[in-house]
């Protein structure tokens, strides 16, 4: 199986008459995603190399039973875009956009748990979704992907989410899903969400974790680990060297006096019974030596 999304799901993408949105959305449909719809008021009744234009989501969503939607559009239209994805009547909503005002994120987060709580956002800034050989939603590049499980990986950095893949390709270990929950300050989907998630998807039978400095994210996870997990997680934590008080790439990758460091965020881990690497390589390795147990 997969979490959130599979071969059924049929995605919108608002965007998609935009470069990126079009680059990303085809790229996707080669895949074997089921692209079924773009959204762009402006050119309703278009079509980008078939796909039909809509006004809206919902209009999106009325003609072709779209169920999930990727957001490409620029920072500043973002919170319209959330909104219209909830109106509209998708269940799981990617934004890869980054550089959206945090104040926004915070906005349209609170505003789907209160009043559309079956909406799963994802990100923003984030570099997507994939369940290998079923759907790719964003910007992964499907081919450092090999399919068939055991492993989940949830990550909080894009670059490092494609590491891990192709550390596990290289082995010729297959993942259920992989999510890329991003680094802003305000993610719609947690470290949690996703432990819990692999946690109840029977052919998901390990979980590679990727964590960075900034935040309480990990140390969150690690309590959840601790209490719930019964299937075997490996981690590791980007920023080992970095200096305190110092932003580091994402913008809730900073470290304010003693916590949220990478030794805090370690040291959870490993009290809650997770296998600790040490860089991404030896993730694979500890993985890889997880799976021959299973």
């Amino acid at each position: 199986m997969a979490i959130f999304v599979d071969e059924t799901t049929k995605v919108v993408y608002q965007g998609l008459t935009g470069s990126q949105g079009k680059f990303y959305g085809l790229l996707n449909r080669e895949y074997g995603t089921q692209v079924v719809a773009g959204t762009n008021p402006k050119k309703a009744g278009t079509d980008v190399d078939g796909i039909p234009i809509f006004a809206s989501v919902g209009e999106a969503v009325a003609a072709t039973g779209a169920t999930a939607s990727c957001v490409f559009i620029p920072a500043p239209g973002v919170k319209d875009a959330v909104m219209d994805a909830a109106e509209g009547g998708v269940e799981f909503v990617v934004v890869i956009t980054e550089g959206v005002p945090a104040h926004d994120e915070a906005w349209f987060y609170n505003k789907l748990e209160r009043d559309y709580p079956s909406v799963q956002l994802l990100g923003p800034n984030c570099p997507g979704i994939i369940s290998p050989g079923k759907c790719n939603i964003g910007i992964t590049a499907g081919h450092i992907a090999k399919d068939g499980g055991p492993v989940g990986i949830v990550s909080r950095s894009g670059t490092l989410t494609y590491q891990a893949l192709y550390e596990l390709k290289l082995n010729d270990v297959g993942v259920t899903t992989c999510v890329g929950i991003g680094g802003d300050p305000v993610p719609g989907t947690s470290f949690i969400d996703c432990l819990r998630a692999f946690e109840a998807d029977p052919e998901t039978k390990a979980v590679m974790m990727i964590g960075e400095i900034g935040g309480s994210a990990e140390e969150e996870a690690a309590a959840f680990i601790k209490a719930g997990m019964s299937k075997p997680v490996v981690s590791y934590i980007a920023g080992v060297t970095a200096p305190p008080g110092k932003k580091m790439g994402h913008a809730g990758a900073i470290v304010s006096g003693g916590k949220g460091t990478a030794a805090a965020k370690m040291e959870a881990l490993k009290d809650a019974g997770a296998q600790v690497a040490l860089n991404p390589t030896e993730a694979g390795e500890l993985m890889v030596g997880v799976v021959a147990s299973l």
